[in-house]
């Protein structure tokens, strides 16, 4: 029961970004959601890969993972100096 609300939620916030892409006017608003949401987790795993050659890393967790898909690169940054802030 637990795996269909984390769907749900999931579903709901992707609906939400493709209506901020709606009002933003964009020609292709779930094209452009996928792709933020895609360049978030991307950056996560990037910062997660090279994490051993530079000594920044963040925890992969449930909260890094729906921070990085719904803000994207700022939201890695974010997760970054709050790392940096509360170490």
């Amino acid at each position: 029961m637990q795996n269909v609300w984390i769907a749900i939620c999931a579903c709901g916030v992707f609906l939400l970004l493709v209506i901020i892409q709606v009002i933003m006017k964009s020609r292709h608003p779930v094209r452009h959601a996928v792709g933020g949401v895609l360049v978030g987790l991307c950056t996560l795993a990037a910062v997660d890969l090279t994490g051993a050659f530079t000594g920044v890393s963040l925890p992969i967790s449930p909260l890094t993972i729906g921070v990085s898909g719904v803000a994207g690169i700022p939201g890695v940054t974010l997760l970054l100096l709050l790392n940096l802030i509360l170490k």
